[in-house]
């Protein structure tokens, strides 16, 4: 794995233990409170659109894990701000992501080796 995969990989990674952090706060909280929902919808939208860099880099998905439908959820998030529905974005937070952590859980594991094995030799954050 080259290291500007493994970094969208673990950006993923931090992405989604935030994400489960929100979850772990339960439905409740999530509706009552405006700011987890809008961090939910943050961090949808930053992992699709790690999947839309992944897919450009030719990065083949898991299998169980569409790119595709990451970033169409992203889009959906940025450009029908006005509509989301919160029991899709509470579905896809409580019950689609910790699949995706699953499904990711080895590149995650080679992502971390690549970032502390592999110089960075780009210029790149």
């Amino acid at each position: 794995m080259d290291r500007r995969t493994a970094k969208e990989f673990l950006h993923i990674q931090g992405w989604l233990d935030r994400a489960s952090r929100i979850v772990e706060a339960g439905r409740n909280a999530y509706d009552a409170d405006p700011l987890l929902r809008e961090a939910g919808d943050s961090l949808l939208m930053k992992i699709g659109e790690a999947a839309n860099r992944l897919s450009k880099l030719g990065v083949e998905a898991p299998e169980s894990v569409s790119w595709t439908d990451a970033v169409a959820s992203r889009n959906w998030l940025i450009h029908q701000y006005d509509m989301i529905d919160r029991d899709i974005t509470w579905a896809t937070l409580s019950r689609d992501l910790p699949i995706l952590r699953e499904a990711l859980s080895k590149a995650f594991a080679e992502a971390a080796l690549t970032v502390t094995s592999v110089p960075d030799t780009s210029s790149e954050p």
